[in-house]
């Protein structure tokens, strides 16, 4: 993969610390990295973003942020709400494409959901991915309720159709209930893609040098990371 799409079923679902994990990876295993964010909300002009925290945790990343609006709105809704040019599809896949001719992999982080809107024709990161013809990686919640959502979102990709690279639950708990646990299984299922890691809960709060050292028990192989999907859900399902 040049170009890496990274999607979430909702907000808050650990997007950006996935992103550093995913990016913490190939910087291990050698690869240069760049971290594109297609527009960052809520965040006032000297704060730092979501590719700040994942440059943060991941290490020596180039960061690039497309647009940026003051109010923890849908990127479109913001926009217009601050009188500002909002973000198009078009515009997250060249700048893409101009990282991916200088990085071996660029992480393209969107807002929210895949249908999240970037402007006011409605296009979205959906629209984006398919303009670059990148694989897309969800990052979903574990408990109750990301089985519709998870499912969901894959089949609005597979509509289009793009590249389901898989799934990654993004803050996996510390001791997880019943529906987290029956959602191991059920996830790659409704998704009709593989598990392609977990996250636990807190790993924002490692200490960088941590985060990157432990970030590949994190992820599978076809994220460079050692991550055993199979010994996983062995050892959480029920």
């Amino acid at each position: 993969m040049t170009i890496l799409v990274i999607t979430g079923t909702g907000t808050e679902v650990g997007k950006t610390v996935t992103t550093a994990a995913v990016a913490a990876c190939a910087l291990a295993a050698g690869r240069s990295v760049a971290v594109l964010k297609a527009a960052q909300t809520g965040v006032g002009p000297d704060e730092p973003g979501d590719a700040a925290e994942v440059a943060r945790l991941a290490g020596t990343v180039t960061t690039a942020e497309l647009a940026r609006f003051p109010e923890p709105l849908a990127p479109e809704t913001a926009a217009r709400r601050a009188g500002m040019t909002p973000v198009r599809p078009r515009d997250v896949a060249e700048a893409a494409a101009k990282l991916a001719a200088e990085h071996d992999l660029v992480l393209v982080e969107g807002a929210g959901g895949l249908l999240v809107r970037f402007d006011p024709a409605g296009g979205t990161l959906a629209d984006a991915a398919e303009l670059l013809k990148a694989p897309v990686l969800v990052v979903a919640s574990a408990g109750l309720g990301t089985l519709n959502t998870t499912e969901l979102t894959a089949r609005e990709l597979r509509s289009r159709p793009l590249d389901l690279a898989g799934i990654v639950i993004g803050s996996w708990p510390g001791s997880p209930d019943l529906a987290s646990r029956c959602n191991v299984a059920d996830l790659p299922e409704v998704a009709g893609a593989p598990l392609l890691g977990a996250l636990p809960a807190g790993a924002a709060s490692l200490a960088p040098a941590d985060f990157r050292t432990t970030a590949p028990s994190w992820l599978a192989p076809r994220l460079e990371g050692t991550w055993d999907a199979e010994a996983f859900r062995a050892r959480e399902a029920p």
